[in-house]
């Protein structure tokens, strides 16, 4: 089972980070250890200072694909849910000043709390609300219409270069509105109005 990221696909947060806007989809990978289900609290690392939340739509893929037309991707996942990519942003700077891998930035334990995942059919998926609560504030709120490649496109384009499998989970880019947590912070989120994770940093 595959975390697969992807990075700077609302141009608000590119701006908000004074990143360049990307020609392709960026891709990068988080292994299984990353992820927090049932609501369990985030334990804050000792090694970082700076982490950020970055709340994400969520596509489960329900069977194995490669090359996958574009028109066709959506018969590739009935399922969607909400997560958090936790970024370590100090360690993230610093691969990035040097022109390193952000693998420790993205990819420690627990940098992945996910909701349950529901079915796709009620919603339009190229059209959705979403949300995250920061101690009961609104800190990021947006709308799948604003990706700059939707979800279909993004399934294409990875599935030509790595074999897609049944369980693999699409995390498909943060909105504007990204911050640091601390510990005591309670983050909750939904999709429209649908609560879909409440959990606590510890």
């Amino acid at each position: 089972m595959k975390l697969i990221c992807i990075g700077r696909n609302y141009v608000k947060h590119i701006e908000e980070l004074g990143n360049e806007k990307p020609e392709s989809p960026i891709i990068f990978l988080k292994p299984d250890s990353a992820l927090i289900k049932n609501n369990d609290p985030f334990y804050y690392p000792d090694f970082s200072t700076d982490i950020h939340y970055e709340v994400e739509i969520l596509v489960k893929i329900k069977k194995v694909g490669k090359s996958i037309p574009a028109n066709f991707a959506h018969k590739y996942y009935d399922e969607i849910g909400l997560g958090i990519d936790l970024t370590a942003r100090d360690l993230q700077s610093k691969a990035k000043a040097k022109g390193l891998p952000w693998d420790l930035a993205k990819g420690f334990n627990g940098s992945a709390p996910i909701s349950n995942f529901i079915n796709k059919h009620p919603f339009n998926v190229q059209d959705l609300n979403f949300s995250l609560k920061l101690n009961s504030i609104t800190v990021q709120s947006s709308n799948t219409s604003l990706m700059l490649w939707s979800i279909d496109e993004m399934i294409a384009y990875v599935s030509q270069y790595m074999t897609l499998k049944k369980g693999d989970i699409l995390f498909t880019g943060t909105p504007e509105g990204v911050g640091p947590i601390k510990i005591g912070d309670q983050l909750e989120g939904f999709i429209e109005s649908q609560n879909m994770f409440h959990f606590e940093i510890r």
